[in-house]
Order: structure tokens, then C-alpha cells, then sequence
């Protein structure tokens, strides 16, 4: 005679079943009825139907239930993952981290546990601890996420070859994962190496491994819209957007080819999309702000680079930008405020300097105007002491005419631009002046405002719409995904 299963059990095969066949409505209606008939007690039943709750977006729900069943079993770690789980998921990191030391005092281990402790400590800024948490979880388990978010941590403490050689691990262990190609691609292209052979390489074995991979096919458009291509890139993104019609890079891109290809009303109406997908990206609202000033929609500009700002309150371009909007708009004031927050926070573009200058000299400050010149001219002596600069011709042609009208032109010797990089960085000059008693432009920001929103120092100069902007978005927002991939959900009790 086969025994009976206890009362507390004897539904859980079935529980099971609906679960793993997403019936989830006839399973809580089974998990409903055991624990009616459990008085409550089944643990299983209880774990389960906060997984549901769970997949169904009710988080704080979920973390009630997931306490529960570290109430009827405080033994079990997977009980304690979850419910720091569900506090991760609710932006409790630090409540996070402390159910997760308890968890590890029950099973030590776990490399998962050491893995999400590190994600936690990530997200606090508290990376030095977030290092020796991911690296407790190698030893204990290789796996690919950590590397990638070893390799983040890296990332957002700038330390780019210390990146590189965690990818390039990554890559003798898992070289048939797609995912580590891409981003070890990514990560080549993003820094100052310019080793763009390696990163077609690595693009082309994440391809290879995964034709399929839209990330991939995302960042071989970006690549190409980084050279000028804007057709091809175009064509890769009609491919992305079969796969995922609401990606905002992926419409922020589409628009940024447009604007490169000067069809500012496709542009637009394709930055709008991306803003309505992704309301809180000030990478977005730079980009529509950058387009309305070259369409010189002022009050447009103001409005998306005002948003910008609030997102990103530390960047030094985004109120030079301001103020460029805030100068056409006949608001001097607020314009010099803007100015001076840029200067005070930008301590490498010398654009922010030679704008300001050229606002005051307008409004006749002479001796303001050319402090703001001396202070651009060292800027512009550090690029050339670090690097090779390639200044846009617009921005020398418009210190030219800035240090004539101030006298001091001679100090500085300008790099000859090359007829390549005549090519590059097309603003629209609002005001451009044939003598020095006429007014100076003061829209010279956009031409460098689309060569990078990460810095100026950059080595390399881009086409217009094709900037580092683009791609250094798609690596944001990749990155982003992988930040929340990692913390899985256990089903070790399933």
C-alpha cells in the first residue's frame, strides 16, 4: 500500500506542474485551496504563489509571502535569497545586503549570494567591497554575469584596460556566450585605444556565435553610424527593430542618423518615440535639445536640456547648451549663471570658455571676456600636451576672430585643421561675424556638442549625428540590462 502524503504536501506535484506550464491562475486557485486546507502551513504553496506575485509585479506582496516562508522554515538560505530578492527589487539595498550576510551564515558556499551582495554594494557606490564580493563568487563559481559586473565596476571607476583583461578572462571561459564578445567590443571601442580591429573582431564573433543577438546588430549599426554610414546603419536598425520595436537606443540611434543626414523633422519625431519609451533618459533629452538648437527652436531647446539637466545636474555641456538656448532667447542673465555653472563643472572643454567669452564680449565686458580666453587657452595647451587635437575648424575660425577683437590672439597657435575634419561637426553658426564690429556667434557649441557627450578629450572627432553620444548610450543601456539580470530567481525548492 502506497502511504498518503502529508496533508502539508500532498498538492505540491501539482503546484508544480501549473507553475512550470504558466497556469498561473488555476495554480493559485490550487494554492489557495492547500493552504486552506494546510491552515496556512505549506511552505511550498506559500513560496510559490509569491513567485507569481512576483512575475506579476506586486514586489511588496511577494516580499510578505517570502517572509512567511522564512518564518515556517528559517533554515533554508534560498528562503532568505528571496526575500532579499524582493527588497533589491524594491531599492532596499542596504536591507538587501543584510538578509544576505544572513543567508550566507546558512550556506557559505552559495556564489550566488556573493554575486548579488556585490550587485547591492555596486548600486551603494561601495565598490571596493562590490570587488571583493564578485570575486569571492568567482572562486566559488565562473560565471559570466559576475564577470560582466566585475568588469561595470571597473567601467564606472574608469579603469579601462582593468575592464578589458576581466572581459578578455571572461572570454577563455565562456567563449561561446555571445553576451562577453559584445561587450568586450564595446568596451575596445569606447576607450581611448582606438583599436577598432579588435572591436570589429570581437563584434564579429558575437554575431557569429548569435546571428540573432540585436544587441550585436545594434552596436554594428552604432559603429557604422560612428563613421558616417548612415544608410547602413539605418539598414541594421531596420533589423534591430524586428526584434525590439520599443528599444529607446534603438530610436534614439534611428533619429540621430536622420539629424546626421540633416532631416531634422524625422530626427525629431524619432527622438519623441524614444522620449515616450524612456521618459527619465537625459541622454535623449540632450539629443532633442541639440537638434531643436540647430533647428533654432529655441524654447524648444530650453525645455529638453532643462529636463537633461535635472537627470544630470553635473555635466558641464548640457549648461553650456542652456545657455546658448538662453543667449537666443535674449535672456543674458540666466545665460551668464549657466555659463558659470559650466565653467565651475567642465574643467577640459575649452568650447565652454570660448562661448562664454564671446557672450561677454558681446555684452561689452571686455575684461571678463578675455579671462575666459585665458582660461580657454590653457584648456586648449593641456590637449595638445596629452594628445593630438583635431579642433573643429568652426570653433578655431570663431577664437580667431575672439582673440583679434581682444588683441591677444597671437599666444595660441591653432592646429591647421585637415580637410577631414572639415567635414565634421556641422553646426548652425547663428551668428557669424566678418569683423569685430559685429556681434560673434554664440551657437559654436553644437559643432562640439556632437562630437561626445562623455568628454571632450577625446582623440578621435565624429560626423554629426554619429557621435560618441550615440554609442556610448548603447553601452549605458546595455550595461543597465545587465545590472539587472543577474539576481535570478532561485527554484531549488521546485
Amino acid at each position: 500500500i502506497t502511504p498518503e502524503l502529508p496533508i502539508l504536501e500532498r498538492k505540491n506535484w501539482l503546484i508544480y506542474l501549473l507553475y512550470v506550464r504558466r497556469d498561473y491562475d488555476e495554480c493559485k486557485a490550487v494554492i489557495k485551496e492547500q493552504l486552506q486546507e494546510s491552515h496556512g502551513l505549506c511552505e511550498y504553496a506559500v513560496y510559490v504563489q509569491a513567485l507569481i506575485f512576483r512575475l506579476e509585479g506586486k514586489i511588496q506582496e511577494s516580499l510578505e509571502l517570502f517572509q512567511t516562508c522564512s518564518i515556517l522554515n528559517p533554515r533554508s538560505a534560498d528562503n532568505l535569497k528571496q526575500v532579499a530578492r524582493s527588497l533589491f527589487l524594491l531599492g532596499k539595498h542596504k536591507a538587501a545586503i543584510e538578509v544576505y550576510n544572513e543567508a550566507a551564515k546558512l550556506d557559505e558556499k552559495d556564489w550566488e549570494i556573493s554575486h548579488n551582495l556585490g550587485v547591492c554594494y555596486m548600486y551603494l557606490k561601495h565598490f571596493n567591497k562590490a570587488r571583493d564580493q564578485l570575486n569571492n563568487a568567482l572562486e566559488l563559481n565562473r560565471h559570466d554575469l559576475t564577470y560582466m559586473m566585475l568588469g561595470k565596476i571597473h567601467l564606472l571607476e574608469g579603469e579601462m584596460d582593468k575592464a578589458i583583461e576581466v572581459y578578455k578572462k571572461a572570454h577563455v571561459f565562456f567563449f561561446l556566450t555571445p553576451l562577453i564578445p559584445e561587450f568586450l567590443m564595446l568596451i575596445y571601442f569606447f576607450s581611448q585605444l582606438g583599436d577598432y580591429q579588435k572591436a570589429f573582431e570581437h563584434l564579429g564573433n558575437a554575431l557569429t556565435y548569435d546571428p540573432g543577438n540585436y544587441k550585436a546588430t545594434l552596436a554594428a549599426g552604432s559603429m557604422m553610424q560612428a563613421h558616417g554610414d548612415f544608410d547602413v546603419a539605418l539598414s541594421k536598425y531596420r533589423v534591430v527593430a524586428s526584434s525590439v520595436p520599443e528599444s529607446p537606443p534603438l530610436w534614439n540611434n534611428i533619429g540621430m542618423c536622420f539629424f546626421g543626414k540633416k532631416k531634422y523633422v524625422a530626427a525629431i519625431s524619432c527622438l519623441k518615440r524614444a522620449n515616450y519609451l524612456a521618459p527619465f533618459d537625459w541622454k535623449i533629452l540632450y539629443n532633442l535639445g541639440l537638434v531643436h538648437l540647430t533647428m533654432q527652436q529655441y524654447a524648444s531647446a530650453f525645455h529638453f536640456l532643462s529636463a537633461a539637466i535635472n537627470f544630470q545636474p553635473k555635466m558641464g555641456e548640457l549648461y553650456m547648451l542652456l545657455a546658448v538656448a538662453l543667449t537666443n532667447l535674449e535672456d543674458i542673465e540666466n545665460a551668464k549663471r549657466s555659463y558659470e555653472q559650466a565653467v565651475a563643472l567642465d574643467k577640459c572643454n575649452p568650447l565652454v570658455n570660448l562661448n562664454y567669452a564671446v557672450l561677454l564680449y558681446n555684452q561689452g565686458d571686455k575684461k571678463g571676456a578675455l579671462c575666459q580666453y585665458q582660461e580657454m587657452e590653457k584648456k586648449v595647451n593641456a590637449v595638445k600636451e596629452s594628445s593630438t587635437p583635431d579642433f573643429d575648424p568652426e570653433m578655431v575660425e570663431v577664437a580667431q576672430k575672439m582673440g583679434a577683437a581682444l588683441q591677444v590672439g597671437e599666444s595660441l597657435v591653432w592646429t591647421k585643421p585637415s580637410k577631414e575634419s572639415k567635414s565634421k561637426q556641422r553646426a548652425a553658426l547663428s551668428g557669424k561675424s566678418s569683423s569685430t564690429q559685429q556681434p560673434l556667434g554664440s551657437n559654436q557649441a553644437l559643432g562640439q556638442a556632437m562630437s561626445s557627450a562623455a568628454g571632450y578629450g577625446k582623440t578621435m572627432q565624429l560626423p554629426p549625428g554619429a557621435s560618441l553620444l550615440l554609442l556610448f548610450k548603447v553601452k549605458l543601456w546595455e550595461g543597465r540590462r545587465q545590472i539587472s539580470i543577474p539576481l535570478s530567481t532561485v527554484t531549488a525548492l521546485v
